[in-house]
């Protein structure tokens, strides 16, 4: 059995969440500390998925995910990048993705972790709490979200706005089918080319603020008393990111 490695930590509030859509798709998911990993990276080896949840992580006080970022590059960043050289996948939820990016894991375009987009505040002013639809990217070479095309999912975040920092690093995200998904519709947060989600080349780590992992059941869509909902679509992008870490 494939086994997942959720990483928990203070301020973080899904970790129960993603341990569980691992779960249901097929993984054995462990809730691991980032103390403890930092004492003995070692640990890691365990695993064949990393997941960073989403939450508040250390309170978020110097910028999302920011200081969770630091603890994991100066710690862990060998550890990490070994792993992501022998083919582990990595998935990035909403706080989690911010740490991602604020870690340089994505996009990587460069290959050297060097931070190259953000997540900044949504350009609402506000906290944004909904439901939205996504659409995914056929030519995307993302594990995680292969064979995907339109589902709905929620948001809950205050800095969710993707932000490329520059027209050329756009662009390079576009050429080379980076971006794994988008906001279709309503852009809730005001993300450069409604970007909702980001893949690093090897197509295996996935960073995005939507929360698959809270629509497991057709009942946790808002609409489920009104119209037919035949799945828990959230629960597809799990069962290809443990699918694939298996082959």
């Amino acid at each position: 059995m494939i086994r997942a490695c959720v990483i928990t930590g203070y301020g973080i509030n899904a970790d129960r969440e993603l341990a569980t859509a691992l779960d249901a798709a097929g993984a054995r998911a462990d809730r691991v500390h980032v103390q403890d990993l930092i004492d003995d990276p070692g640990m890691l080896d365990r695993y064949r998925i990393i997941g960073f949840p989403g939450g508040f992580s250390f309170g978020d006080h110097l910028g999302s995910g920011l200081v969770f970022a630091h603890l994991f590059r100066h710690h862990l960043k060998e550890k990490l990048a070994s792993l992501i050289r022998d083919g582990v996948c990595v998935i990035g939820i909403c706080n989690g993705f911010q740490v991602l990016v604020k870690m340089g894991v994505l996009p990587d375009m460069r290959g050297d972790w060097s931070p190259q987009v953000s997540l900044i505040h949504n350009d609402s002013g506000t906290f944004e709490d909904s439901w939205v639809k996504v659409a995914f990217d056929p030519d995307c070479s993302c594990v995680w979200t292969e064979g995907l095309g339109e589902m709905d999912l929620p948001i809950r975040h205050g800095e969710g706005r993707f932000y490329a920092g520059s027209p050329e690093t756009l662009a390079a995200l576009k050429e080379r089918r980076l971006i794994a998904l988008r906001y279709s519709g309503r852009n809730p947060n005001g993300s450069d080319d409604a970007v909702a989600g980001i893949t690093d080349p090897t197509g295996r780590i996935l960073g995005l603020m939507p929360h698959p992992e809270a629509f497991l059941y057709p009942e946790n869509h808002p609409l489920w008393t009104r119209v037919e909902i035949d799945r828990a679509y959230g629960l597809d992008i799990f069962r290809n990111g443990v699918r694939r870490a298996g082959e």
